[in-house]
């Protein structure tokens, strides 16, 4: 196995060129960009897809401050010379991110747009010093720097900076704005959305509303908002979102790109599982997998080369999107989630204008977001199941792989124990403890029918299942613990009066099977493993062992014989 110098975390060009990371060539980006007209061009794609490692690879190239010949040498668009003679380092760039503008209220959020105003300001201070800058911008530009400047320098704080280049350098400003709709995603699931988009809305939308400065802008986000203020007026926009073919294969890795990362470190058994775990996204016509992901499993794999594949999309998202469609109260959509944790497609109306802050206000919305977010991804026609007719209007869509299929997993689950803890669970706990199986069935099929299965009813599923029931209610739960001379699949125990639950689960996955044998093998596995014994040992006086069979959305419950 070989070592390779992964960018891990790193999304600024020049510092993974010149610290010799393994780059994967995006640079043909360039010529495809340029060779579109356009004022403003949005490119929309999920979190995580190396859209700021882009943006830095772009400034690197036009700002004429730069000399980046060396960082682009031997890449595909070094040789393209006459473009290159024309565009490399020849054009004043402003390069803004948003990534980080975020807060629990406005006033932090605020702060953060000042801090980020200044250090742009910063990287440019050496207009406060040129002959050719008006004095009042200079004394603006101060203010802004300073972080004195008044809520009107900070909203005109672009159009200004703007000015003052193109007065410096004589030449028009090329724009580039990175994740410019995160401060408004922020505010929107903190509730000051309508504040933010006044802010941002100004800062934004003036420089692209008829800018004499302007050469073009090019903005990243995950979203196109729209019917707000922020595109109005745009001259020549254009958006090239998830859905077009346009740069498709500039953001994500293509398999052939993962492939040769796996010979460098010299592990190419690894790109199957790979595959299943973080492949599947669709842009355009273009199946690619996380950039992120990749990098980090690769990193890990170069430590243990038997790692198992993780869930790294737990570590930059809290998957809201996920748990506000779960409690969206007019949405059922138990069938179309289980469809899809089990490896299916659906299909749904797609809307790619959103505004956050009606992204949540209809189902339609929703699916929307789960979409443009990356939690689902397109189906092409040529992949649809045999017999699926595409309404008009509609998406197939399914979920892209195993770790996304992991993170709607866990997040059901979560919803499901959530949703258990604050439910009136006293007369389900009175008939396990007095032994009521017939409540028991009737109740716990109640229940079953209320969730959605995220294992596609496999025993592992209904194990989960039955000790979510005890969740959060002060129980000692124990799954698959050591008791006799076996595991127990679930053991539920009550020191204060000295009493223990052991329940076996049994998952036949046949549909002629018959749940009153099944139970009676849950049982009989009880008594000859001993499951109790360990129990007693411990003290309890009373312990009650139950066989649990389940099949769908049914089940059966039988007591054992307390005599046994």
């Amino acid at each position: 196995m070989a070592y390779v110098n992964l960018p891990y975390g790193i999304d600024n060009f020049a510092k993974l060129r010149s610290g010799g990371c393994y780059y994967i060539d995006k640079t043909g980006l360039i010529r495809e960009l340029l060779s579109e007209s356009f004022d403003v061009n949005l490119i929309t794609r999920p979190r995580r897809f190396g859209k700021t490692l882009t943006m830095s690879m772009l400034a690197e190239f036009f700002d004429i401050r730069k000399d980046s010949g060396r960082l682009f040498e031997g890449l595909e668009i070094a040789d393209d010379s006459e473009l290159c003679a024309e565009w490399m380092n020849r054009w004043p760039v402003l390069f803004l991110t948003l990534k980080d503008v975020e807060g629990n209220g406005y006033e932090e959020a605020y702060d953060m747009i000042q801090f980020v105003i200044s250090s742009l300001c910063g990287e440019h201070e050496y207009l406060r010093s040129s002959d050719r800058v008006l004095e009042t911008d200079k004394q603006i530009f101060t203010r802004l720097l300073e972080r004195s400047g008044s809520l009107t320098d900070v909203k005109t704080s672009l159009f200004v900076i703007m000015r003052m280049m193109k007065a410096h350098y004589g030449r028009d400003v090329i724009l580039l704005v990175d994740e410019y709709d995160v401060p408004l995603a922020k505010a929107a699931d903190r509730g000051y959305y309508k504040e933010m988009l006044n802010v941002i809305g100004k800062l934004l939308g003036m420089v692209w509303k008829s800018n004499p400065f302007l050469k073009f802008a090019v903005v990243t986000g995950c979203l196109r908002i729209a019917k707000e203020s922020i595109f109005t007026g745009a001259n020549n926009f254009i958006t090239n979102s998830i859905s077009g073919e346009s740069y498709q294969n500039y953001f994500g890795f293509r398999e052939s790109e993962v492939s040769s990362l796996l010979e460098a470190v010299g592990l190419p058994e690894a790109l199957p599982e790979m595959k299943r775990w973080y492949d599947g996204y669709v842009f355009g016509k273009q199946e690619v997998y996380c950039p992120w992901d990749v990098i980090n499993h690769v990193r890990l794999l170069m430590k243990d080369p038997d790692a198992d594949p993780g869930n790294y999309w737990l570590d930059i998202s809290h998957n809201q999107i996920i748990q506000r469609f779960l409690e969206y109260p007019r949405v059922n959509v138990n069938a179309r989630f289980e469809a899809l944790l089990s490896g299916g497609v659906i299909q749904e109306p797609i809307r790619e204008d959103l505004t956050y802050d009606a992204a949540h206000s209809t189902e339609e919305n929703l699916w929307s977001i789960l979409y443009l977010t990356g939690y689902l991804t397109r189906v092409l026609p040529e992949q649809l199941p045999e017999g699926m007719k595409l309404l008009r209007g509609n998406l197939a869509l399914r979920i892209p792989n195993e770790e996304v299929r992991s993170v709607f997993g866990d997040t059901v689950q979560k919803w499901f124990e959530d949703r258990i803890a604050v439910k009136d669970r006293s007369g389900l706990f009175q008939a396990w403890w007095s032994g009521d199986a017939e409540r028991l069935t009737r109740e716990v099929s109640d229940i079953l029918f209320g969730t959605i299965s995220y294992f596609d009813y496999r025993e592992d599923f209904y194990h989960a299942f039955v000790a979510g029931l005890f969740s959060g209610a002060g129980y000692d739960v124990r799954t698959n613990s050591e008791q006799g001379t076996g595991r127990a699949d679930i053991v539920v125990k009550e020191q204060e009066h000295r009493r223990a639950i052991v329940i076996e689960v049994k998952w036949p996955g046949k549909e002629s099977a018959n749940l009153e044998r099944e139970c009676e093998e849950a049982l009989r596995q009880i008594r000859d493993r001993q499951y109790k014994r360990n129990l007693q040992l411990e003290g309890y006086t009373t312990i009650l062992c139950y066989g649990a069979a389940f099949l769908g959305k049914t089940c059966l419950i039988r007591l054992a014989d307390q005599k046994e």
